[in-house]
């Protein structure tokens, strides 16, 4: 499991790949804060439960990760850990949804302590992609800077 940071024409591409698709997620949000500072020096002061649903897959993970961003940009908070405890299908009379339930741990922002690197504006759909290879997960996305 990891996570990387592609070359892009203006904004940053991540790719991130786990065992399952709960690793998955959890590297696709370390691969986003990687890029806002040093994770390593992040320490686990506060844990926040997130709970989200999307329409399909790609849309799963794409609210996942807005929803850290919004803690970030809400609390100025920056997040170490992340725990994905299932991601999940859950049908009713009407539609199907894709659900996330994990952690992230994490601390207020403070300069000096923490590396302030690359401001991450939104997350995208650009290049958007979760896909299965062999026995592993992958997504690729794009956040804006």
């Amino acid at each position: 499991m990891g996570f990387e940071h592609l070359e892009h024409t203006a904004d940053v591409l991540i790719k991130a790949w786990g065992r399952n698709l709960e690793e998955l997620f959890e590297q696709a949000a370390r691969g986003m804060f990687e890029v806002i500072t040093d994770t390593n020096k992040v320490e686990s002061r506060e844990r926040i439960a997130i709970s989200v649903c999307g329409f399909d897959l790609e849309n799963a993970l794409y609210r996942w990760l807005e929803e850290l961003l919004f803690y970030h940009d809400s609390r100025n908070f920056v997040f170490g850990k992340f725990s994905v405890s299932k991601v999940y299908e859950q049908v009713s009379e009407s539609e199907k949804q894709v659900c996330v339930e994990g952690v992230a741990e994490g601390e207020e922002f403070e300069q000096g302590r923490h590396e302030p690197r690359t401001v991450v504006k939104a997350v995208t759909y650009h290049e958007m992609r979760i896909w299965r290879e062999n026995e592993s997960w992958y997504a690729t996305f794009v956040v804006d800077i």
